[in-house]
């Protein structure tokens, strides 16, 4: 008897809460959520971390919400905030937002992409971050392409690899010249015959190979055949990697970013910058003391108006048909780049910080949220959650931009080059020497002097050749 009483008590009781609370309105659901052994969690709509979808809420915070309630065995319920704000002092000194819901008890956790600051701390906890982030700019790709400048056609390569081609194509063609000269079978008589592979004929073989095209004079010699091998294997792997990486630079549709750093987007004058209105990005630029930090504050203060946005997705969309960049969360922002492949987000990044859970002060559920987020990203259920919810449908993410190829990409081939024109210039040497030491046994002359007579006259035949013209022209005159 007295067990039913009491249950018929509890019942009573718990029916007056929820008749009261309809009276009051949303000012008083936690109290009545917390006797019904209900949290009642506070949240902004923001894609991807919570969207409507068949009238549920879905996104990263939503399934955060669900690991965090398995891991600490408690109900809740998800009410996302009237105004939409996430929380900033207003004029009349009051606070607006997710952070003005909980100081006023209309709820009792918020659950959001809510940045952890200073000046919310006071009136308010946070657990432990579950995103770290930061400040970045957030640009649409033609917007921030600069004109294709007149000799575009050499990006491909950064400027260490030309000056590296250009070594080794006049390296080559020189070891042809001099291999072609010493080696015996490009010509029998140097007194006599003439050679072909002059410099220049050497100079214009090594283009012809750069360029695909058989050129003569043709190689007799072995060495001079090895040396002609290895050029042609460079050419066709260097010709290789151009085209891949022109094709790339093309399709890529811009060269390097003009808007790197923040100093960059207060110098230009062709884009309007701006960010959420009352958000935590706005007064960090408000309270920096750096002079880039106070133009970039001072400029969106004074068009108010014009630049600062209501949400993010408004921000995006202005992004995207304007010429507008956008200064808000980073990892906002890589979002937006992986949804959109039109956007993309400069490199710098400024002010770290973190996404927190906030409770009301002295809560018990800051300690127990906090080790809860930091089981979470020990079991790697946190990275988890950021791949599902950032994947990307782009083929390339903005930050992996096209870059020129380094000599360092290259190095096994330059090398390989190298180790072919000595090959090509020992052969050269060797077959020479077995001419000298068979032409030493017939004049009875050490190999040593003919491989020396033989040498210099080779290289020198351009001025014996003249010399025996000059002594043959005389007699006749």
């Amino acid at each position: 008897m007295d067990k039913g009483l009491h249950f018929t008590f509890c019942v009573i009781t718990a029916m007056l809460l929820l008749r009261e609370s309809s009276q009051k309105g949303e000012k008083n659901d936690s109290k009545v959520l917390a006797v019904l052994n209900l949290v009642l969690f506070l949240t902004v709509l923001e894609d991807p971390y919570v969207m409507v979808r068949s009238a549920e809420l879905e996104g990263y915070c939503i399934d955060l919400l669900k690991a965090l309630a398995a891991m600490l065995h408690f109900r809740y319920k998800v009410k996302v905030v009237g105004d939409g704000q996430y929380g900033a002092i207003s004029s009349n000194g009051n606070w607006t937002g997710m952070i003005g819901e909980i100081l006023r008890q209309e709820a009792d956790i918020a659950v959001a992409p809510l940045t952890v600051t200073s000046a919310r701390e006071e009136v308010v906890s946070f657990t432990t971050p579950f995103l770290q982030t930061g400040i970045g700019i957030l640009l649409r790709k033609d917007t921030t392409s600069q004109d294709m400048s007149f000799f575009h056609f050499l990006a491909p390569f950064s400027k260490e690899t030309w000056t590296g081609l250009l070594f080794a194509y006049v390296l080559t063609c020189f070891c042809l010249f001099l291999v072609a000269r010493l080696s015996p079978c490009e010509w029998n008589e140097p007194k006599s015959e003439e050679n072909h592979f002059t410099f220049l004929n050497s100079l214009w073989f090594g283009a012809g190979a750069l360029a695909l095209q058989g050129v003569t004079p043709r190689p007799k010699a072995l060495s001079v055949r090895v040396i002609a091998a290895v050029w042609w294997l460079f050419t066709i792997a260097l010709l290789a990697a151009y085209i891949a990486n022109f094709t790339a630079l093309l399709s890529s549709g811009t060269e390097e970013l003009p808007i790197q750093t923040f100093e960059d987007l207060v110098k230009q004058r062709k884009l309007e910058f701006g960010t959420l209105d009352g958000s935590s990005t706005f007064y960090y630029f408000k309270n920096s003391k750096n002079p880039i930090h106070q133009m970039i504050y001072e400029y969106m203060d004074k068009r108010r108006d014009h630049v600062l946005v209501k949400t993010y997705q408004e921000a995006v969309q202005r992004v995207m048909e304007s010429n507008y960049a956008f200064i808000g969360e980073s990892i906002s922002q890589d979002l937006a780049a992986a949804r959109h492949c039109n956007l993309i987000r400069a490199p710098e990044v400024i002010g770290a910080r973190g996404f927190g859970i906030a409770t009301t002060q002295a809560s018990p559920w800051t300690k127990q949220l906090s080790i809860a987020v930091l089981k979470l990203r020990e079991s790697g259920d946190l990275d988890y959650l950021r791949n599902k919810w950032w994947e990307t449908s782009c083929l390339q993410q903005s930050r992996d931009r096209w870059s020129p190829l380094q000599p360092q990409a290259l190095g096994g081939l330059f090398l390989t080059l190298a180790i072919g024109l000595a090959l090509g210039v020992i052969a050269a040497v060797v077959e020479l020497s077995n001419k000298s030491r068979h032409a030493a046994g017939h004049v009875k002359k050490s190999c040593c002097s003919i491989f020396t007579e033989e040498m210099f006259t080779r290289l020198r035949i351009k001025e014996n050749t003249r010399q025996s013209q000059e002594t043959s022209a005389r007699p006749n005159a």
